[in-house]
């Protein structure tokens, strides 16, 4: 497919720019939701819980939708390598 290869290395450089500290890891999935009421608690709750004390350990990413794909919202925790 046309211009993939860009779009691969431009995806990679940004998640490099947002890596948490520099720090090698991995962003994993913890939440997703296609209601942003439900996103909405759902960050409440982590703040309230304490569970990730960093705001820049989460990332929100927004999958625009259309007619036959509704717009998603997901949640990703950065997690540091075990080995670092």
């Amino acid at each position: 497919m046309p211009g993939q290869r860009r779009r691969k290395e431009r995806q990679r450089r940004h998640d490099e720019r947002h890596r948490p500290e520099n720090v090698p890891g991995r962003w994993e999935p913890v939440f997703e939701s296609q209601q942003d009421a439900e996103l909405r608690d759902f960050l409440r709750r982590l703040r309230a819980e304490g569970t990730v004390t960093d705001p820049s350990r989460i990332r929100i990413d927004m999958f625009c939708g259309r007619l036959i794909h509704p717009t998603t919202y997901r949640v990703s925790i950065y997690v540091p390598d075990a080995s670092a």
